[in-house]
């Protein structure tokens, strides 16, 4: 694949989906570096110490909605307040197995994210994601 990003943070708190996701990622082979965080504090202490100790800062971040103690909504309003070179340029992506219309309508009136998927992340939705929010990779390469 012709792009590769620094930095992708997978926020969830399932290992199965952590897993799965980061197994697309891996096969796309678009990301130097994927980090997992099991939950909302864990990301933003890890985007609060980004730059220090090797720790990159992602370019691209995929936010689930329902985590227990922080979940989607309540990690985007404290991300919202990171100051803005911890979150410059970083493409916000929900990805949740969330049926509620509302919930992808609510993700709209948020500038910080960019777009809403439904689970599982596979390949060709990842690929389009990626040629929509950074500069077009060759799918052809896969």
């Amino acid at each position: 694949m012709a792009l590769k990003l620094n930095c992708i943070l997978l926020i969830d708190d399932d290992e199965p989906t952590n897993f799965l996701n980061r197994l697309t990622l891996e096969q796309t082979g678009c990301a130097r570096e994927i980090r997992v965080a099991q939950g909302g504090q864990e990301a933003l202490d890890y985007l609060h110490a980004c730059g220090e100790d090797g720790a990159p800062r992602p370019d691209l971040i995929f936010l689930d909605i329902n985590m227990p103690a922080m979940d989607g909504w309540e990690f985007l309003q404290r991300y919202r307040l990171l100051p803005a070179e911890r979150k410059a340029d970083i493409v916000l992506i929900m990805l949740t197995t969330s049926l509620n219309p509302d919930d992808e309508h609510r993700t709209k009136a948020i500038p910080e994210v960019s777009g809403f998927e439904n689970k599982p992340l596979d390949q060709q939705r990842l690929i389009a994601l990626l040629e929509k929010y950074f500069k077009s990779p060759s799918a052809d390469n896969l």
